[in-house]
């Protein structure tokens, strides 16, 4: 074969094992997974829920505030914007480290002018030879081409580790925005369980001061005796006491989702301030399996992306312990003219290669891969801390949803017992045969069971919006990314 073509051809063979990484490490975890929830009510048919109904979870409590809350929400809050930005910045990464897979040409241009004492011309003149320092211009500009062949995948395994990255960051943003809803609907529901409870409250006061008047009624007529009072009083300022402990609850669930909303924390308060009641429907139960979780939170997502990205740096830096072969070609034009004398151009071109290899670095790469190699055991074992912590989010959430269930039950028969009791004092009063303290009496109990129920109903709502934290529901999956075992 003519040797003209055997140095393209190797180049071409060479280039050819680009796609061939060596020094590829990999990138999957064991997940041990349990088949069912321990604590979920239909643990025994579970089944993967649609992913449109985790996506817009929060309008199955059909209250149309809640639903323009977290549009705006969605629009403008301060940690959706940042882990925008950190986005685009880590997509920016992407392109630079893919951009060392491709050959760099730069351009040059240079001129300028010059006087050297070292560089002295003899010019004929009237009386002999003169000895003159000329000056020079000079001008020269071309092209120059750099190309590093990567045969043992360096260059690939880092962009393949920032592209993980950059995937971690579109992941950072989901958990961002699972979070984001969970607080607003969080916060919205525990407001209008405030508002409601100090309903319940100031009607409680209003019906402790009735009590407190009839008591002094009863004292001037003989009928009680001032301990009663003393204590009809004590109990009515206790209770007058509570008021502003559920008043400054509420500013603050109004501050806060005004910050989660991206508005001064006071916007808010005529939106909210009007004292509303909590929404009469929630969300159906979601029903995903343990195994579903790991292509829908977002936190599990991250963390298997943390190990592709570190088993890829320690691929990359494997490789460094192989040669490196660069390809260079360069080409341009220079004129220099020399005062007097006519200028001199020429174009100039250099082909080159070159072959590296490390022989003493002081343990330097052994160290980095050594490094690489603890940062990517880090990782893994974060990953499998990540899905333990996930799986006890749910079951708690499933255990705080159930208790709260039990104690909306205990309490709803409590609330009838109580409006029973009621009913029965007051007809008894109606026709002469009780006092009016007992109906306020038993009036006073249900208004303090139904307190007590409104926040149990918050309870049961705020589980439920825990639960669908905890499935990681509030945006749609696009890919999965799965665990299943770990080569090394």
């Amino acid at each position: 074969m003519n040797n003209r073509y055997l140095t393209p051809l190797t180049i071409l063979s060479l280039a050819s094992l680009i796609a061939c990484t060596p020094t590829r490490v990999g990138d999957q975890v064991v997940l041990n997974s349990p088949a069912t929830w321990q604590h979920a009510a239909n643990a025994e048919t579970a089944q993967t829920a649609e992913t449109a109904d985790l996506k817009t979870w929060w309008q199955g409590f059909n209250d149309p505030l809640l639903n323009e809350l977290i549009d705006q929400a969605l629009a403008a809050n301060h940690d959706l914007k940042i882990a925008t930005a950190r986005v685009r910045e880590a997509n920016a990464m992407v392109t630079v480290a893919e951009a060392a897979l491709y050959p760099s040409l730069d351009f040059s241009l240079f001129g300028g002018r010059e006087k050297r004492i070292d560089r002295i011309v003899g010019v004929p003149s009237g009386q002999g030879i003169k000895l003159i320092t000329p000056t020079a211009d000079a001008v020269s500009g071309g092209l120059a081409a750099r190309w590093e062949i990567d045969l043992f995948g360096s260059r690939h395994l880092e962009a393949e580790a920032a592209a993980a990255q950059a995937e971690g960051s579109r992941e950072g943003l989901h958990a961002a925005q699972v979070g984001l809803l969970a607080q607003v609907a969080t916060n919205y529901l525990e407001l209008r369980g405030v508002q409601q409870r100090t309903g319940i409250l100031q009607n409680n006061i209003a019906l402790q001061r009735e009590r407190l008047r009839t008591l002094q009624v009863f004292v001037k007529a003989g009928l009680a005796n001032e301990a009663d009072l003393a204590r009809q009083e004590m109990l009515l300022q206790g209770t007058e006491a509570t008021l502003p402990g559920l008043t400054n609850a509420e500013q603050n669930l109004i501050h806060r989702l005004g910050v989660l909303l991206g508005e001064p924390p006071e916007s808010l308060g005529s939106r909210l301030a009007a004292v509303g009641l909590l929404p009469k429907q929630a969300p159906t139960m979601p029903n995903l399996l343990p195994a579903d979780i790991l292509a829908q939170r977002p936190d599990l997502r991250l963390a298997q992306t943390e190990v592709s990205a570190a088993a890829a740096s320690l691929g990359s830096a494997q490789a460094d312990l192989y040669p490196k072969l660069v390809l260079s070609v360069s080409g341009g034009v220079g004129a220099l003219a020399v005062g007097g004398f006519p200028s001199l151009a020429d174009s100039v071109y250099a082909l080159g290669s070159g072959l590296s290899a490390p022989i003493f670095n002081a343990g330097r790469i052994r160290a980095q891969i050594t490094a690489a190699d603890a940062r990517l055991e880090q990782v893994a074992a974060n990953y499998e801390k990540t899905f333990l912590l996930a799986l006890e989010d749910v079951e708690n959430a499933f255990v705080a949803h159930r208790s709260a269930n039990d104690s909306l039950g205990k309490l709803t028969e409590a609330q009838a017992s109580a409006e029973k009791a009621y009913r029965l004092v007051d007809a008894l009063y109606s026709r002469g045969a009780g006092n009016y303290l007992a109906v306020l009496d038993a009036q006073r109990s249900k208004l303090a069971i139904s307190d007590e129920r409104a926040k149990a109903e918050t309870a049961v709502r705020v589980a439920m919006v825990s639960l669908y934290r905890a499935f990681g529901g509030g945006w749609t999956v696009d890919s999965s990314v799965g665990g299943s075992t770990r080569s090394r």
